[in-house]
C-alpha cells in the first residue's frame, strides 16, 4: 500500500483514521485533568478546533480554551447554586507539558486543587470539528503523533480506573518559571467551601424562683404571705395615685421592690412587733393594701382601667431592682419636692453616694400639694417647740426687738438646715416633725397672737419625688431615666437572683 508524503502510514490507513476521527469517541478522564474552577459533575466535551486549540465544554456550552498553557473561561452558572448541589471547585495547576499540533508552545495538563474525598471522573467525548465543505485532511506531522501519544497516555489510566474512585493526586512540584500551585499560593486559592456553624445555641437566662414576702398587717395583727410581685402591686396601689403615667408607676414599682429586697437580703426585721414577718404595712416601711382586696378596691371606685394599668406597670418591671456596686440600694421616695431633692446627710446624718440633691422642677407645675399653709396661735407654736415665752425678745426703749424666729442655714436642697426660735436652735427636720409641717422649707407670718406657716413641697425630700416622676413621665421620660435622675449612679438587677443566692 502506497504511503503518503510526510507520513510513513499507507494512504488507506490514513483514510480510515479520518473516518474514525469524525465519530465521537466516548472516553473517561479523571476530573482533576480538567483545568476549570467551577465545573460540576456534568458531561464535559473535549475537542480541538481547526486552529488546533483544545477546548473543554460542558452541557451549557460554556467553554475553556487552552492556549499556550493559559486557560480563559466564561462564568458557569451560579456559584451558590453549584455549592448547594455539592459540586467541587477546580483550579488550574501546572504539570508536565504536552505538545499539541499547530502550537509552538506546550500546553500544560491540569490537576485538581480542591480536595474531594469522594474521588470520581468525568465522561468526555473527543471529536474533530470540521467545516461543511469537504477538504483534504491535514497531514499529521511528528508533533501530532507525539501529541496523540501523550493524550492517550493521559486518558488510558482514567479508562482503567473507571468506575473505581480515587483520591486526587498531590500537586506536582513547582518548576522555575512556572506559576506556583494554588495549594502553595494562598492568595490564588479559591475561597473555601462554607463550613456548617457548630457553635452551640446560647443557653436561656436562668430563671430563679419568685420570692415570697411576709407582710405584717398592723390593723389585724396578722401576717399576709404573698409573692414579690403581689406585694409590689399592693404597695404601688397604696403609695402612688393610680392615674399617674405608666412610666411613673413602673418607677415606683422598681423602687418599692428594691426597698423590700434590701431588707430581706440583709435579714432586717426592725420595726416589726412579731416574729415571722419581713416588712410592715405602714409608712414606717411601705404602705401596703392586701393583694386579695385590691381588685374589689378598684372596682368599687370605678377604676377598672387604672387597675389594669397598675398591673401592667408591675408586670413590665417584673423582678427589677436598683443596685449600687452590686447591692440593692435604699430606695427612699417622697411625695413632692420644693424644686430640689435633699442630700441624705441633711436628713439622716449619713452621706449616701446615690442619694444626692438634684433638681426637680416638675413638682411646682403639676403637684396640687406643692404649697400648703397652717395657722396656729403663738402660744401653741411655742409649746410644741418647748420654748418659753420669756425667751422671746421684746422691744426696749422704743428699739425694735430682734425677730424671735431666724433662719441660720439652709441645705443643698434649699430647705432649712438650722433655725433659731427664741434662744433655742433647731434643725429644719426637728421643726417639721414637732409642728407637723409638710416640708422643712417654709416661711411664716405673724399677726397678733397667731402665726401662719407656709410650706413648699411635701415629705422628707430624699430620693425620688413621686410628683416629679409623674411630671417626667408626662414629658416622655422612661422609668429607667426617671430612676437614674433621682438616684445617682445606680444600675439594675434581679430581686429573685439576689435573694436566691442569699438563701442558697
Amino acid at each position: 500500500m502506497k504511503a503518503t508524503r510526510g507520513s510513513s502510514k499507507p494512504k488507506e490507513e490514513l483514510n480510515n483514521r479520518r473516518v474514525r476521527m469524525k465519530r465521537k469517541k466516548i472516553v473517561t478522564i479523571p476530573w482533576h485533568e480538567v483545568t476549570e474552577t467551577s465545573y460540576g459533575p456534568a458531561e464535559i466535551l473535549i475537542e480541538r478546533d481547526e486552529q488546533g486549540i483544545l477546548k473543554v465544554r460542558n452541557s451549557k456550552q460554556t467553554s475553556l480554551s487552552i492556549v499556550n498553557g493559559v486557560g480563559s473561561r466564561e462564568q458557569l452558572g451560579d456559584e451558590k447554586e453549584r455549592r448547594g448541589r455539592g459540586e467541587v471547585s477546580l483550579s488550574p495547576v501546572a504539570e508536565s507539558a504536552v505538545p499539541l499540533t499547530g502550537h509552538s508552545q506546550p500546553v500544560h495538563a491540569p490537576q485538581l486543587h480542591a480536595q474531594n474525598p469522594a474521588g470520581g471522573a468525568y465522561k468526555a467525548a473527543r471529536s474533530w470539528r470540521r467545516s461543511s465543505a469537504p477538504r483534504r485532511p491535514r497531514r499529521p506531522g511528528p508533533a501530532a503523533a507525539l501529541a496523540g501519544l501523550a493524550i492517550a497516555a493521559l486518558l488510558i489510566p482514567a479508562v482503567l480506573a473507571w468506575p473505581r474512585e480515587e483520591a486526587p493526586p498531590s500537586p506536582a512540584p513547582a518548576v522555575q518559571g512556572q506559576t506556583a500551585p494554588a495549594a502553595q499560593n494562598p492568595a490564588a486559592a479559591e475561597p473555601p467551601a462554607l463550613v456548617p456553624d457548630t457553635t452551640p445555641a446560647p443557653k436561656p437566662a436562668v430563671v430563679y424562683p419568685e420570692p415570697e414576702v411576709r407582710v405584717y398587717l398592723s390593723k389585724t395583727g396578722t401576717i399576709d404571705t404573698v409573692t414579690m410581685e403581689q406585694y409590689v402591686t399592693g404597695v404601688v396601689a397604696a403609695e402612688m395615685p393610680s392615674d399617674f403615667g405608666i412610666e411613673a408607676l413602673k418607677a415606683q414599682a422598681i423602687a418599692a421592690r428594691t426597698f423590700v429586697t434590701k431588707r430581706m437580703a440583709a435579714g432586717d426585721r426592725s420595726g416589726i412587733p412579731v416574729d415571722g414577718a419581713d416588712v410592715k404595712d405602714t409608712v414606717e416601711h411601705q404602705v401596703y393594701i392586701p393583694y386579695d382586696k385590691l381588685e374589689a378596691h378598684f372596682k368599687d371606685a370605678g377604676k377598672e382601667k387604672e387597675w389594669a394599668k397598675l398591673k401592667q406597670a408591675v408586670r413590665e418591671s417584673k423582678d427589677t431592682i436598683m443596685t449600687y456596686k452590686g447591692e440593692p440600694i435604699t430606695a427612699a421616695f417622697f411625695s413632692t419636692s420644693n424644686g430640689y431633692t435633699e442630700n441624705s446627710e441633711d436628713v439622716w446624718q449619713q452621706a449616701v453616694p446615690y442619694l444626692r440633691s438634684v433638681e426637680s422642677p416638675w413638682d411646682a407645675k403639676i403637684a396640687p400639694g406643692y404649697e400648703g399653709s397652717v395657722t396656729m396661735s403663738r402660744v401653741d407654736f411655742l409649746n410644741k417647740l418647748n420654748v418659753t415665752s420669756d425667751a422671746i425678745p421684746v422691744s426696749v426703749g422704743g428699739k425694735t426687738a430682734k425677730p424671735f424666729i431666724q433662719i441660720l442655714s439652709k441645705t443643698a436642697g434649699n430647705r432649712i438646715k438650722e433655725i433659731q426660735v427664741g434662744k433655742k436652735v433647731f434643725t429644719g427636720k426637728e421643726i417639721r416633725e414637732k409642728l407637723g409641717l409638710r416640708s422643712s422649707e417654709f416661711t411664716w407670718e405673724t399677726s397678733g397672737d397667731e402665726i401662719t406657716i407656709t410650706t413648699h413641697g411635701y415629705g422628707h425630700g430624699v430620693g425620688m419625688s413621686q410628683w416629679g416622676a409623674n411630671g417626667m413621665a408626662q414629658e416622655g421620660y422612661t422609668a429607667t431615666q426617671i430612676l437614674k435622675h433621682y438616684y445617682n449612679g445606680v444600675a439594675f438587677g434581679q430581686a429573685s437572683k439576689l435573694l436566691y443566692k442569699g438563701n442558697s
